[in-house]
């Protein structure tokens, strides 16, 4: 069972500061579809795997995933369209990278907060 408060009494101090500091509703939306596209064990492995290579090219994301490269292509728009994974071409091959380092940190807090639950 979820606690809740056993008397309804708001703080009113407390929710203004609170209200005051969120973003616009744009704002928390983008963020919504941000942690989103992390959401999918897919693109999380992708995201991973990247992490730990630095770059790699959408066959090679298809071998780590055993996934279709048009499977991981699919995946990878939709990172990139989120501004999560950033890309170079050379020659014939794309190889995709995390966009910068706030996303490696998100990813590597996340994973240092999850074997500490256990």
């Amino acid at each position: 069972m979820t606690e809740v408060c056993r008397i309804y009494e708001e703080h009113l101090d407390k929710v203004l500061e609170a209200q005051s500091k969120i973003p616009e509703e744009e704002t928390v939306l983008e963020a919504a579809d941000f942690f989103d596209a992390l959401g999918n064990p897919t693109r999380l492995k992708i995201l991973l795997a990247l992490m730990e290579a630095g770059e790699l090219c959408t066959c090679d994301l298809s071998a780590i995933t055993k996934l279709s490269v048009s499977a991981i292509s699919h995946q990878l728009r939709i990172l990139k369209d989120r501004k999560i994974v950033a890309y170079r071409k050379d020659g014939k091959n794309v190889f995709y990278r995390l966009d910068d380092e706030h996303i490696r940190d998100i990813l590597r807090t996340a994973m240092e907060h999850l074997s500490e639950v256990k």
